[in-house]
């Protein structure tokens, strides 16, 4: 249910489950090149003595003495959330259809809201899925949620600012560079890339890089060359599934540069610096970059989506 999974659908008509063969395929390559980088990693801070450090910050408070739920408990409302997820996305259009209109509840008389049922489906689905998790939380660990219920809202509602408020600083340090006359220039240059999946994955890695924000990136992307990208798909017998796999993948590469605001939510909650931390978020962040690419070629080898 990651926003950068579901601003594709709006776009292209399609849902959070598009291209599931190259979707998969490209998180198996970044689970195992990531994680053999990591390992490498370890090995090298274990080989220098280097341990898990002794000033630590926002350490989550010890559970000593408290029953703890069931393993496949706790993990339950995670699973309910992908299962609901998929089951709305399919009976949302069937209940819907292909449209749907509405009267605004205003002064006087307006005329009927249509949406286009194909391009929300994802959104309402990830919704509706995300209140089955939330529900079944209450339903499946009643006692321990009301017990901190306070505590816990507190948190959340502070951590929840914290990192909308980076994020959305950086969503609109990027709404201001797609303002300006500049942008235009860039964006006449992405388009100018031949080939229409490398020519999505460069335009919106790079717009997430410069705003910072993998949703800010993409939402600049799409609204920009959204048409461009799909006729020139159209054109080339793409299906609109692996535009939107390309284009969720590619979000998630450059967008975590130095001013990124994950990065400086990470940071602040970790207590690290960018000098001690920032060279590994890079190479990880270079890995899934490169997965794109291996997606795409995968796409032209074999067809799968």
């Amino acid at each position: 249910p990651q926003i950068q999974n579901i601003i594709p659908s709006s776009f292209f008509g399609t849902t959070g489950w598009a291209a599931p063969l190259l979707g998969t395929a490209g998180g198996v390559f970044i689970l195992i090149v990531g994680m053999t980088y990591l390992e490498s990693r370890r090995r090298k801070a274990a080989r220098a003595g280097e341990g898990y450090g002794d000033n630590l910050l926002n350490e989550p408070a010890p559970f000593a003495g408290e029953r703890l739920a069931h393993p496949l408990l706790a993990i339950l409302p995670l699973v309910l959330v992908g299962v609901a997820n998929f089951a709305f996305t399919r009976w949302i259009p069937e209940l819907y259809g292909e449209t749907q209109s509405f009267v605004p509840s205003v002064i006087g008389t307006a005329a009927p809201v249509v949406q286009d049922v194909s391009r929300l489906a994802a959104i309402w689905a990830v919704l509706g899925a995300l209140l089955v998790g939330i529900l079944s939380v209450i339903a499946f660990a009643w006692r321990p949620v009301v017990a901190s219920f306070a505590e816990g809202t507190k948190n959340a509602i502070g951590g929840a600012l914290l990192a909308s408020m980076n994020t959305a600083s950086e969503y609109g340090f990027g709404a201001v560079i797609a303002a300006l006359p500049g942008f235009l220039a860039v964006a006449t240059a992405l388009q100018a890339i031949p080939n229409p999946l490398v020519n999505e994955a460069i335009s919106v890695t790079a717009l997430a890089g410069i705003t910072g924000s993998a949703s800010g990136g993409m939402s600049i992307a799409l609204a920009a060359m959204a048409d461009s990208f799909i006729a020139n798909a159209n054109a080339a017998g793409i299906p609109m599934e692996v535009l939107h796999r390309v284009a969720a993948m590619a979000s998630g590469g450059m967008d975590t540069l130095p001013h990124n605001g994950a990065v400086i939510t990470l940071l602040a909650v970790t207590g690290l610096s960018h000098r001690q931390s920032y060279r590994d978020i890079f190479a990880i962040t270079v890995i899934k970059t490169l997965s794109v690419f291996v997606v795409i070629s995968l796409f032209y080898l074999t067809g799968w989506v």
